[in-house]
């Protein structure tokens, strides 16, 4: 699949907001690929009131703790990928694509596709959760070794 890239230049988006990017991302798309990805982030944000947005490598990123997914747009789908996605549980199946490897795991959706919001709002708090875990595990570490120095 290829990837569609925003027209911002690099410049101009290291002045914008991560959400005013996004905003414009949306905007840009102007088909139901934007009407997707504007679907797709109001279900992360709804998730938990503590995600945070970003843009990172010209992509729409939802971080709490690490980054929870990404949300990339390609002619034919929107894909939100997650890192740490096949260490999560997705009690519902909707990883779909990149389910060949160790980390990442991912959803495509194409047109006329249907989110399941409410199983895709578990996965996010599923990521958050592996999130946290692994920042109270380097937490914990870290209090170890200084206690033994």
């Amino acid at each position: 699949m290829k990837k569609t890239q925003p027209q911002a230049s690099q410049a101009t988006q290291a002045d914008m907001p991560a959400a005013a990017l996004i905003d414009a991302r949306i905007a840009e798309l102007g088909d139901w690929r934007g009407e997707m990805l504007a679907q797709l982030r109001a279900v992360v944000l709804a998730a938990d009131d503590e995600v945070v947005e970003e843009w990172k490598w010209s992509v729409p990123v939802w971080s709490r703790d690490g980054i929870l997914c990404t949300g990339e747009v390609y002619k034919a789908a929107v894909k939100m990928t997650f890192p740490k996605g096949a260490s999560l549980d997705d009690p519902k199946g909707l990883f779909n694509a990149s389910l060949e490897g160790n980390a990442r795991r991912a959803i495509d959706f194409h047109e006329g596709a249907r989110i399941d919001k409410t199983g895709l709002k578990a996965l996010i708090r599923a990521a958050i959760a592996a999130n946290q875990a692994a920042v109270q595990a380097r937490q914990s570490k870290a209090r170890s070794k200084s206690a033994k120095a």
